[in-house]
């Protein structure tokens, strides 16, 4: 997975040499906090990335989230444990043998794990994309928050509705036209969100 990195300036910047497999960042660094370093780090990659922290206050998690990181661990926390969650995040990135999903203009390649809309890259985080995932193999299907959130985090994450609003915000960021108008991430309002053609009629 690459060698450790020191504080904030250090983890940017020799990261950008040998790319990581995956990364396990804590949200208070000598020189800057996690948050940034992971915001930085979102620029150039899309390696999975865990905030560990002793921070347990529910905004900080929503920052850190927010940045693209792909999950959060409260400390103290266990090595095996945390090795389980990295093994679980590099699952994720593995290759599937999937296939290619076209919904409108948006083209996602579940083995490639990229995507693309109006033939334009766009890099989501593993997690983002995990997401996304799940949507595309249900087009047009109701997805309740609880199943989304078992289906993409795990059971232990049941009732985490607002770890699941962060993501789809980010989604509808990079994908859809006019944010404030989605026509493919669509809410359906008190019972989860459905993925929709825009192309096609209702």
């Amino acid at each position: 997975m690459g060698e450790p990195a020191g504080g904030g300036e250090g983890g940017g910047g020799g990261a950008g040499w040998r790319p990581p497999e995956a990364v396990v960042l804590d949200l208070v660094l000598p020189d800057g906090t996690g948050t940034e370093v992971c915001r930085e780090l979102r620029r150039w990659s899309s390696a999975p990335v865990i905030v560990l922290s002793a921070v347990g206050e529910e905004r900080e998690k929503v920052a850190a989230l927010d940045a693209g990181a792909d999950d959060y661990v409260t400390k103290p926390v266990g090595i095996d444990e945390l090795l389980a969650r990295l093994r679980a995040v590099l699952r994720r990135t593995a290759p599937s043998g999937e296939p290619v999903i076209e919904v409108g203009d948006l083209v996602v390649d579940l083995a490639r794990r990229s995507v693309t809309m109006a033939g334009r890259a766009v890099r989501l985080t593993p997690r983002q994309f995990d997401l996304l995932r799940v949507f595309a193999l249900n087009v047009g299907k109701l997805l309740t928050h609880r199943m989304l959130l078992q289906e993409v985090w795990g059971p232990g994450y049941a009732d985490a509705s607002n770890l699941l609003q962060v993501n789809v915000s980010q989604l509808r960021r990079k994908l859809e036209p006019d944010r404030a108008q989605p026509r493919y991430l669509l809410t359906e309002p008190g019972a989860g969100y459905r993925l929709v053609d825009p192309t096609r009629p209702a």
